[in-house]
Order: C-alpha cells, then sequence, then structure tokens
C-alpha cells in the first residue's frame, strides 16, 4: 500500500505510534471541517513521496474525543508529529504543500 495512511482509534493510537520506526505525523480532524477536507489530498501526497521516511495517519476527533483531549487539541485541524512516539512538533491550521514540507524538513 504505497502512501496509505493510517486511521487510527483510542484503541490502536498507543500500539501504533509508539511502534512507527519512522516519525509520524498525525493529523487531528473532522468530517465536517472544511480546512481538514483541503488539507487531505496533500497529506495523501504527501504520504506518498515519503513514504519510508515519514508516516501519516489521522484521528477523527468525533470518534476520538479523549486522544484529542490527551493532546489538547483546540482547534482542527492540528497536525502532531511523534518521533519514538513522543510529540515533537504540533502545526496548526492547514496549510499548502510546500508550507508543511518545509515545516516538515527536519523530519524528513
Amino acid at each position: 500500500m504505497a502512501g496509505a495512511i493510517t486511521n487510527l482509534s483510542e484503541t490502536t493510537f498507543d500500539e501504533e505510534v509508539g511502534s512507527s520506526i519512522e516519525p509520524i505525523l498525525v493529523d487531528f480532524w473532522a468530517e465536517w471541517c472544511g480546512p481538514c477536507k483541503m488539507l487531505a489530498p496533500i497529506l495523501e501526497e504527501i504520504a506518498t513521496e515519503q513514504e519510508g521516511v515519514l508516516r501519516i495517519a489521522k484521528v477523527d476527533v468525533d470518534h476520538a474525543p479523549d486522544l484529542a483531549r490527551r493532546f489538547e487539541v483546540m482547534s482542527i485541524p492540528t497536525l502532531i508529529v511523534f518521533d519514538n512516539g513522543t510529540p515533537a512538533k504540533r502545526l496548526v491550521g492547514a496549510k499548502g504543500k510546500h508550507q508543511l514540507l518545509d515545516e516538515l524538513s527536519e523530519f524528513l
């Protein structure tokens, strides 16, 4: 599955994030969020282009409110990069592909 984006739930989050060899970018989003929908195809492109370097996963805050609270997600989209299972960087709001890649450059 080239560039697959993993959907995480409250039951799979800790295992997936904690066991990831690559840094993992987690997109906290919701179905009703317009900026989240604009960001989705950009994340799919990055997932394909950065396969083996950076993993991308999504958490639907409506289905995983405890995760949103745990990581203090106050607005969406919020992107958190986890490196070795630990939050390493937080980005809030939709961004264009080039800006997003620039902000993620330390992990690529």
